[in-house]
C-alpha cells in the first residue's frame, strides 16, 4: 500500500471541510422545530445535536460503503482530483442554498459533484447508472412523500387523541416528546450524513491504493468525519432553521413531534438498508406533511415551492461545477491549484455576502413576513379553517347586573384623571 500523497491529503481535507458544511446545513433538519416552537434554547438545541450526530457517525458504515463503492465505479480509473472537483462542487453548492436560506440537500450536492467530475474525467463508464436510479434517484422521490404522509397521518392522530385537552395540559408533554423526537433525529443524521464524508475519503484512499478495494473505512476516518459534522452543526446553519421551522408553516408543539418521529424512523430505516437518502428532503416533507395534517394550519407553498425548485436543481448544479472544476484539474498541479483558489475565493463571497444581514440564534426564529393568501391557501383554510384542533374553553359569561348599557358601550372612555375623580365621590 502507498503513502497518504498531498494529492489526497488536499481531497481528506476538502472532504472534511464538505462534512462542516453539511453538518451547519443540515442542523435545521434535526432542530427548526424544536427551536421554532421554544421546546430548546437554540444553543442548547444545536449543542444536543452536534454531541448525537458525533455519537451516529459510529453506529453503521452500510451508507459509507454505498458511496465508496456502489456510485462511482472505483476501477474505472478515478483519481483522487476528480473526487477533490467534485467535493467544490458540492461545498460551492451547499453555501449558495445556505446563503439563500433554502434547506436543499447536501447528500444530493456531494452525489452530483462526484457524477459531474467523474464523466468529464473518464466517461459514463465511471457511473453505475443503476445504483444512481435505485439508490439515489428514487429515495429521492420517495422519501419527502412518505415522510409526509407519515407526518400528516401522525400529526392528525396526535390532535384526535388530545381534542378534549387543554393546549397547556399537554405542553409539558409535548415539549418532552419534541425533545426526544430531536434527538433521534440527530442520531440518525449521524448514522446517514456523517458516513457519506467517510465513504468519499475512503474513496479517495482506495484510488490513491492506500487501502484495499471495497475495505470498510478506518476508525480514523469515522471519527474524524463524526468530529467534523459536529462541529458544523454546533455552528448552527440559522438561516436554514428559520425557513424550517417558521418559513414552511406554523409549526405548534403537536406538529413538531410528529413530524420529527416520522422523520427520524424514515432516515434510520433507509440507514439500515444503505440508502443514501437526503435527510433534508425528508425533513422538510415532514414539516410539510404536518401543516397539511394540523386543522387550519397552512402550507406556505411560495416557499415550499422555491425549496422543491432548489431540490431539483442540486445534482445538476452541483454536477456542473464540479465538471469544470474537474477539467480544470486534470490540466495537472495547475490545475488543482486553480480550483482550490478558485473554490476558495467563491465561499469567501458568499460568506461576505450574508454578514450584510447575518441571522444566528438570537434573532432564528423572527420569523419571515406573511405571505399573500394565494388560491391553494385560501381553499386549504376555507375546507379547514382554525382553531387548530385544540380546545380552548369558553368564556365566562358576564354577569347580567354587570353588563353595560348600549349607551355606555359606546361611550369614549373616560379620561384616568375624571375616573379617579368619579370614584371618590362615590366613596364620600
Amino acid at each position: 500500500m502507498e503513502h497518504i500523497t498531498l494529492l489526497i491529503g488536499i481531497v481528506i481535507v476538502t472532504a472534511l471541510v464538505f462534512d462542516f458544511t453539511n453538518g451547519f446545513h443540515d442542523t435545521a433538519n434535526a432542530m427548526a422545530t424544536t427551536i421554532s416552537t421554544g421546546a430548546l434554547r437554540p444553543k442548547t438545541a444545536v449543542a444536543m445535536s452536534a454531541v448525537l450526530n458525533l455519537v451516529g457517525a459510529f453506529l453503521s458504515v452500510e451508507v459509507a460503503k454505498t458511496i465508496s463503492g456502489g456510485i462511482i465505479d472505483e476501477s474505472a480509473g478515478i483519481r483522487p482530483e476528480v473526487i477533490f472537483a467534485g467535493l467544490v462542487g458540492a461545498i460551492v453548492w451547499n453555501l449558495l442554498t445556505w446563503l439563500a436560506g433554502l434547506p436543499s440537500s447536501s447528500s444530493h450536492a456531494l452525489f452530483g459533484g462526484l457524477i459531474g467530475a467523474t464523466l468529464v474525467s473518464v466517461g459514463t463508464g465511471g457511473v453505475h447508472g443503476g445504483a444512481v436510479v435505485m439508490k439515489v434517484l428514487i429515495p429521492a422521490v420517495a422519501a419527502p412523500i412518505v415522510a409526509g404522509l407519515a407526518a400528516m397521518a401522525a400529526t392528525r392522530l396526535t390532535y384526535r387523541l388530545t381534542r378534549h385537552r387543554h393546549e397547556a395540559d399537554t405542553a409539558k408533554g409535548y415539549r418532552a416528546g419534541q425533545i426526544a423526537s430531536a434527538a433521534l433525529v440527530s442520531l440518525a443524521h449521524g448514522t446517514n450524513d456523517a458516513q457519506k464524508t467517510m465513504g468519499v475519503i475512503t474513496l479517495a484512499l482506495i484510488t490513491g491504493g492506500v487501502v484495499a478495494p471495497h475495505a470498510d473505512p478506518p476508525l480514523w476516518v469515522i471519527a474524524s468525519a463524526g468530529m467534523a459534522i459536529a462541529l458544523g452543526t454546533y455552528l448552527g446553519g440559522w438561516r436554514i432553521i428559520r425557513t424550517m421551522g417558521k418559513g414552511i408553516t406554523d409549526i405548534q408543539p403537536p406538529q413538531g413531534f410528529a413530524a420529527q418521529t416520522g422523520a427520524a424512523a424514515t432516515i434510520l430505516a433507509s440507514s439500515h438498508l444503505g440508502f443514501a437518502l437526503s435527510t433534508t428532503q425528508v425533513c422538510s416533507g415532514s414539516v410539510m406533511g404536518s401543516g397539511l395534517g394540523r386543522k387550519g394550519g397552512v402550507v406556505r407553498w411560495s416557499t415550499a415551492g422555491r425549496m422543491v425548485l432548489a431540490w431539483g436543481l442540486t445534482l445538476p448544479a452541483a454536477g456542473l461545477v464540479a465538471a469544470g472544476a474537474a477539467f480544470l484539474a486534470k490540466q495537472g498541479s495547475w490545475g488543482v491549484a486553480a480550483v482550490a483558489v478558485l473554490g476558495l475565493a467563491v465561499c469567501g463571497a458568499i460568506w461576505a455576502a450574508s454578514r450584510r444581514k447575518p441571522i444566528d440564534h438570537t434573532n432564528v426564529n423572527d420569523g419571515p413576513a406573511a405571505e399573500p393568501v394565494g388560491v391553494v391557501t385560501a381553499a386549504l383554510q376555507t375546507v379547514a379553517p382554525p382553531p387548530a384542533g385544540q380546545v380552548t374553553p369558553p368564556a365566562t359569561e358576564p354577569d347580567a347586573s354587570e353588563a353595560p348599557s348600549p349607551a355606555a358601550a359606546d361611550a369614549p372612555a373616560a379620561p384616568p384623571a375624571a375616573r379617579k375623580k368619579k370614584t371618590a365621590t362615590a366613596a364620600r
